[in-house]
């Protein structure tokens, strides 16, 4: 008997210590700080509280930009990338090119219920080259109209449900803000220098009017679209040059304008969401405001959009297990699923069950604009594009001057599109 009872708890402590062996670590990198890197960590707290003993995130935070993109392409060349990563799905392209990216087969993805039919086309396509997979949306952050309710009521702009209205169509856009501009020091604030802001609202104006900005055969603006393009860049440019918005302004102080009750429109991303949110939650904003997309000013709604997502570093050398393969994969189907405190970041859910659940649709102001997944138009799909690329020091160094008035719109979209054609060849 008492050889059976020491059987018996051998039996139990192997079973225990196979247990803690079996557990996966999924090695986590992300370029997440401020608010965004507060939301995230409570998701990988809460992911591995929920699977204790399964699974565990390790996850280390690197610097945004350039530095993440450098690390991950030489890190993964040498196998020491990590198990699976965010990645901003507009540096798909280099990151295949490159070859720091490992492609996601169709089959696995299913196997964790995700596939085409769980996000918006194009922002499943973002995540593709040549109809391969290597990312995974995780969310869509568009360029949104920030107002201020009290100036828009102030000057006729505000319907019964709260909404802007009569701001559709350049020349109405552009009258809305005359109107505007007694009430305020500008009547619309946002970033004039640099590349951020610039060439957001740039390629959502282009993308109004069906622009082509990388063409087939590797060109840069082909000729029917230079006008569509020079049309965007004297749009933006009236503005300034109307004293309607601020000229030479960096970002944060278009922030500042806008907060401040200095400006009664600003155009920027959804990640200002939360300080809105907090401003006004502490009682420091001073006015009622709200969000709305970008209005239409050309010829149907388009806005410039960009994603994080999920990818997988191809790792030389290191193989991957089975287990460790399914717990990747299980790490970017939870995150997708738990999405909505994501959403709290401002951001508008990837993952389209989450998008379209009734907790999501009382989300404001997420869900006025959510509008946005359907009408994204995706940085394009070149190795010069995407986040702290050659094309947004183009827009540097072309579109913001001749918003403030030191270029042509004409030359300013001649010289790019040479600048970006020698850098391609």
């Amino acid at each position: 008997m008492k050889t059976f009872l020491k059987i018996a708890m051998l039996s139990t402590a192997l079973l225990s210590v196979g247990s803690v062996q079996a557990q996966e670590t999924v090695v986590w990198w992300d370029f997440l700080s401020g608010g965004d890197g507060v939301r995230m960590k409570a998701l990988i707290e809460q992911f591995n509280t929920e699977h204790a003993g399964e699974i565990e995130i390790q996850p280390t935070t690197l610097e945004w930009g350039t530095p993440f993109y450098t690390k991950v392409q030489t890190s993964a060349a040498i196998g020491e990338g990590p198990d699976v990563m965010t990645y901003h799905l507009s540096r798909v392209p280099l990151g295949v090119e490159s070859g720091a990216l490992a492609p996601i087969s169709a089959e696995d993805l299913a196997g964790v219920d995700l596939g085409p039919d769980t996000f918006a086309p194009a922002n499943w396509e973002a995540g593709q080259i040549e109809g391969q997979q290597y990312a995974v949306p995780f969310d869509i952050h568009s360029l949104i109209l920030y107002y201020n309710k009290d100036k828009l009521a102030e000057a006729g702009l505000l319907g019964e449900d709260g909404l802007p209205t009569g701001l559709d169509g350049a020349d109405n856009f552009m009258a809305a803000l005359e109107k505007l501009r007694g009430g305020s020091e500008y009547a619309l604030s946002l970033q004039t220098s640099g590349d951020g802001t610039p060439w957001r609202v740039f390629y959502s104006l282009f993308g109004q009017q069906d622009g082509v900005f990388l063409a087939e055969d590797g060109t840069f603006f082909p000729e029917e679209s230079i006008p569509k393009a020079v049309a965007a860049v004297e749009t933006m440019a009236s503005w300034v040059e109307g004293g309607l918005a601020p000229a030479l302004t960096e970002y944060e102080g278009s922030v500042a304008l806008f907060t401040s009750g200095a400006a009664a429109l600003h155009l920027n991303g959804v990640w200002e969401v939360p300080t809105m949110a907090d401003l006004s939650e502490k009682g420091e904003l001073g006015f009622e405001w709200g969000a709305i997309a970008v209005p239409t000013f050309f010829d149907h709604p388009a806005t410039w959009a960009d994603s994080h997502g999920f990818a997988i570093p191809n790792n030389v050398g290191k193989e991957v297990t089975p287990e460790k393969k399914a717990a990747v994969l299980e790490v970017i189907s939870w995150m997708n699923k738990n999405s909505l405190a994501w959403a709290n970041a401002g951001h508008i859910p990837a993952y389209t069950p989450v998008r379209e659940s009734e907790e999501f649709k009382t989300m404001q102001p997420n869900a006025t604009y959510s509008i946005l997944a359907d009408t994204a138009v995706f940085d394009p799909r070149s190795t010069l594009a995407g986040v702290a690329s050659p094309v947004y020091d183009a827009v540097a160094n072309y579109i913001s001057p001749a918003m403030n008035g030191e270029l042509e719109p004409q030359d300013a979209i001649e010289e790019m599109k040479a600048d970006l054609q020698d850098q391609a060849e």
